[in-house]
């Protein structure tokens, strides 16, 4: 990691959470290392308080440092499609666009430190409530006897269709369901965090959203292929 910090004007993280940035940023000496002038980029999913708390570390040393959370999973990697919301300095976030650029799609920069993990969060979160909502119709549609994959042709190609729906038996699959959703309420709790301090009332929200990542697994097996 230090070869890297001295080697890059521009160092980009994708790790699981915010300890592991901090373990590799500060304890694993990347911070150190880096140039005065250097921008650290942080791709991962975490709170915006440590966004907000990293950016002050690294400013001690002279280095500036982007939340860039991204969007679009797997998929939109490999077609280079990706979201990307950025929170930081806007010079710094113009300074990184060409970067961001060759893996995205569409580059938002959301506002100062922690605005883009921010945005990422409610993204997910929304997510997961549309998830919630197409369980609901669903267990709707077995009760009424409707062909199910002529419905999700319907839904998937008509005015209702989301990213959600989309996602079934593509990217969200019965084998892994229940992995995705460890994932998610992992995200849950870093969205319940991020919005507590600011008086939001999302108890509601966030409950509908957990709601919707418990029944993934069983949303995922009711509209598998027969």
């Amino acid at each position: 990691m230090a070869d890297l910090g001295v080697a890059c004007d521009i160092v980009c993280l994708c790790l699981p959470e915010d300890i592991d940035v901090h373990s590799v940023v500060v304890d694993g000496g990347l911070l150190e290392a880096m140039r005065p002038g250097s921008v650290l980029v942080n791709h991962g999913t975490g709170l915006p308080a440590f966004a907000e708390e990293l950016t002050r570390i690294c400013a001690a040393r002279d280095v500036h440092v982007l939340d860039a959370a991204v969007s679009g999973a797997r998929a939109g990697a490999l077609t280079k499609t990706l979201t990307t919301m950025v929170g930081g300095d806007e010079a710094q976030a113009k300074r990184c666009e060409p970067v961001f650029a060759s893996f995205s799609a569409n580059v938002v920069h959301m506002g100062g430190a922690g605005s883009g993990q921010m945005a990422k969060l409610f993204n997910n979160t929304l997510m997961m409530l549309n998830q919630r909502s197409i369980d609901e119709i669903i267990e709707v549609a077995q009760r009424v006897r409707l062909d199910l994959p002529k419905l999700l042709n319907v839904l998937g190609t008509g005015s209702a269709s989301s990213a959600a729906l989309a996602a079934l038996n593509s990217a969200i699959t019965v084998d892994n369901a229940e992995h995705l959703t460890k994932l998610q309420l992992i995200d849950m709790q870093l969205f319940a965090d991020a919005v507590a301090p600011h008086n939001a009332q999302a108890d509601s929200v966030t409950a509908r959203a957990i709601a919707g990542s418990h029944r993934l697994a069983a949303l995922a097996h009711a509209v598998a292929p027969a």
